[in-house]
């Protein structure tokens, strides 16, 4: 077993303040694989004292500095790209190919990202007599999670050492393979001491402290809505900062002059990517009425083509979930679908076939969906699709954004025009047109209960810079 119990604070490795432990579990094979300590207050206080420390050098960097920094981040991280990947699937069970070209690369890719956009970003600006400047917010804590590891640390880590803040990561317990190797790799860039710490822990003992923390002045979540608003309450009292990427149960429309079984064939594989386990993931198909049958077909056919198994192997197109809790709850919201009387078309409760050993999920879809219904409200974060029929366009749309939610939004039409009068009418922070994919310069967040703030690109800049008015600096 891998020994990842110390922490990463000022610069160096330091040995926690509690003896408490946790198992990191492979969750293709349910064996431990790795250590963590779960750290408490006295962890996080020596993490955000080393930060405001380090706040009063970093925040006065030049760009040119900082550029300088984030290439070698991310000519270390280059280096270090096949551990990564290799971390990625044995902490969260990513098929290895999906691990390499998409876990993996959204580290480099972020990193890329907010590199161009600090060679461009202003931070001073002149309005009449007085100099308008950005400047970096301060001490950040950032709580992520586990679905997308590197992902969701890569896109806050970047743009706030873009900017000049500091920071301390708790990363999920569950999977924080990856953050320990990342911590590494700033290490090994040279990240000044203090600059970055990382403190591993649950969500009682160091994610509620960060949030809550007065030497924090801004804290940056992704999970789920329950726990982001835990968050936001922890923070209140200091009147800190607060970015949020929440939930998601994000509509797909098909539009009736698209390609019926292309969109649907995309829709299905899109919704299972990364074992359903995507805050964006169009989990909700929206059919016209009289192509439901076929639109069901199509979709049980493709749910049934999924290679489910082992993430090592040759071919497997799909993990097993996360964790032993996750599973349960998939199977408890399949269940009680099949309670609610919800048309179960492909997949439904227990274990794909000859894999006893392992969480994983056989594909799930239901159909002739009333979006009222629990499998059509609740995030399910699993692989499970419920189709739904709309009569016509207004219709599709209201049901889209019939949800507490507003993350992201699907519309698939040869129709570009249409696609983005459609477009234009969801109540999401996203929209994929015909499966366009992310887009690293783009931003990425919600409506609603999704969240607040953005991520991605120079849009990310945005939550990390405070905007200071100097009066008379001008003649």
């Amino acid at each position: 077993m891998k020994d990842c119990r110390n922490f990463y604070i000022d610069g160096g490795w330091v040995e926690p303040h509690s003896s408490a432990t946790l198992d990191v579990i492979n969750p293709a094979t349910e064996s431990a694989i790795a250590t963590i300590s779960l750290g408490g207050n006295v962890d996080v206080d020596a993490a955000v004292a080393a930060a405001r420390r380090a706040f009063e050098s970093y925040s006065q960097t030049s760009r040119d500095e900082r550029i300088a920094l984030l290439e070698r981040i991310l000519e270390v991280y280059r280096l270090h790209y096949d551990e990564m990947a290799e971390a990625i699937t044995a902490e969260m069970g990513a098929p290895a190919k999906f691990s390499y070209r998409s876990q993996a690369e959204c580290g480099s890719g972020h990193l890329a990202a907010a590199l161009r956009a600090l060679k461009t970003c202003e931070f001073e600006e002149k309005v009449g007599s007085s100099m308008v400047f950005r400047e970096p917010v301060g001490v950040c804590g950032f709580i992520t999670p586990w679905n997308w590891p590197i992902n969701q640390i890569a896109c806050k880590v970047a743009p706030a050492l873009a900017t000049g803040c500091t920071m301390v990561l708790k990363p999920s317990e569950i999977a924080p393979l990856s953050a320990y190797l990342f911590s590494g790799i700033l290490h090994e860039a040279g990240v000044p001491a203090g600059v970055y710490n990382m403190v591993n822990g649950d969500g009682p003992g160091v994610g509620a402290t960060l949030s809550a923390h007065p030497g924090v002045d801004m804290v940056s979540f992704t999970g789920s809505t329950r726990a982001g608003i835990l968050v936001a309450k922890a923070a209140a009292d200091t009147v800190k900062r607060v970015a949020q990427e929440l939930g998601g149960k994000s509509p797909n429309i098909i539009l009736d002059d698209a390609d019926l079984e292309a969109a649907v064939i995309r829709g299905v594989r899109t919704c299972f990517s990364n074992t359903g386990q995507s805050c964006n993931a169009p989990t909700r198909m929206l059919v016209p009425a009289g192509k439901m049958a076929e639109a069901t077909a199509i979709a049980c056919k493709t749910a049934e083509s999924i290679r489910v198994g082992d993430p090592q192997a040759d071919g497997i197109q799909m993990g097993p979930v996360v964790s032993e809790a996750q599973f349960n709850r998939i199977q408890g919201l399949i269940e009680k679908a099949i309670e609610e009387g919800t048309e179960l078309a492909a997949g439904g409760p227990g274990k794909p076939e000859g894999l006893e050993t392992g969480y994983y999920v056989r594909p799930t879809v239901f159909t002739n969906v009333s979006n009222d219904m629990t499998i059509a409200r609740e995030e399910v974060f699993g692989p499970v699709l419920a189709i739904i029929p709309y009569e016509d366009e207004d219709e599709a749309v209201r049901i889209a954004n019939d949800t507490v939610y507003g993350l992201s939004g699907y519309v698939q039409t040869p129709d570009l025009e249409r696609a983005r009068r459609i477009a234009a009418r969801l109540r999401t922070g996203m929209v994929h047109i015909n499966g366009a994919s992310g887009d690293y310069d783009a931003p990425f967040g919600g409506y609603k209960q999704s969240g607040n703030g953005r991520e991605w690109g120079a849009y990310a800049f945005d939550d990390f810079l405070e905007i200071k008015a100097v009066m008379g600096a001008l003649d």
